[in-house]
C-alpha cells in the first residue's frame, strides 16, 4: 500500500461523511472536508508523479473512482436537499453510468476499450467540481449565489450532454470496427 493509494482511500472514505453534514446541515464541514478531499487528491497526484515507486495499478483506478463517487454522491444530495433540480444530478449521474457500462459491456465481450479523457471531459469534470465547490460555499456561507448558481448549472448540464454524447461516438466508433481476433 502505497501513500498515494492511502490517501485516494481517505478522501473515497470522506464521501459518506461529506454526504451525511450536507444531510445534517452542516454545511461549513461538509466544505471543510470537501476542500480537503480536493487538496488530497492533488497532493496523492504530486506524490505519484514525482516518486515513481508510489505510483501503483491499484492508484490508476482507485484515483478516479473516488474522484467520481465524490462528485456523484455530491450532486445526488445537493439534489435531495433541493440545492439543484434533479435533472441535473440524474444527467451527471448518468453520464458515468453510461461510460462505465460502455466500458465493461465492451470488456465483456471481448472488445475492450481505453478510455483516455477528452478536452470536452476535462472541461465537464472542472465544470463539476467548481460547482460543486460554489454550491458548497455558498451553502456555508450564506453567499445568496443565485444567478452564478443558475449559470453554472446549465454550463454543468451542457458539458455533461457533450461528454457523454463524445464519449458515446468513440464508443460506437470502437464497436463497428472490424474484431482484431
Amino acid at each position: 500500500m502505497t501513500l498515494p493509494n492511502l490517501i485516494t482511500l481517505a478522501r473515497l472514505i470522506a464521501v459518506p461523511a461529506i454526504v451525511l453534514l450536507l444531510l445534517e446541515g452542516a454545511y461549513g464541514w461538509a466544505f471543510a472536508i470537501f476542500v480537503a478531499a480536493g487538496v488530497s487528491d492533488g497532493i496523492d497526484g504530486a506524490i505519484a508523479r514525482t516518486f515513481p515507486s508510489q505510483a501503483s495499478e491499484l492508484g490508476r483506478y482507485l484515483d478516479p473512482i473516488a474522484d467520481k463517487a465524490l462528485l456523484v454522491c455530491i450532486y445526488v444530495t445537493l439534489a435531495i436537499t433541493g440545492y439543484v433540480p434533479n435533472w441535473l444530478a440524474v444527467l451527471v449521474v448518468s453520464r458515468d453510468v453510461l461510460i462505465v457500462g460502455a466500458v465493461v459491456f465492451s470488456l465483456v465481450i471481448g472488445r475492450p476499450l481505453a478510455i483516455e479523457p477528452i478536452l470536452v471531459s476535462k472541461a465537464n469534470t472542472a465544470a463539476q467540481i467548481l460547482f460543486a465547490s460554489v454550491a458548497l460555499a455558498d451553502l456555508a456561507f450564506r453567499w445568496r449565489l443565485d444567478t452564478l448558481t443558475d449559470i453554472m448549472i446549465w454550463t454543468v448540464a451542457a458539458l455533461t450532454v457533450l461528454s457523454a454524447a463524445a464519449y458515446l461516438i468513440g464508443w460506437i466508433r470502437h464497436m463497428a470496427e472490424p474484431s482484431r481476433s
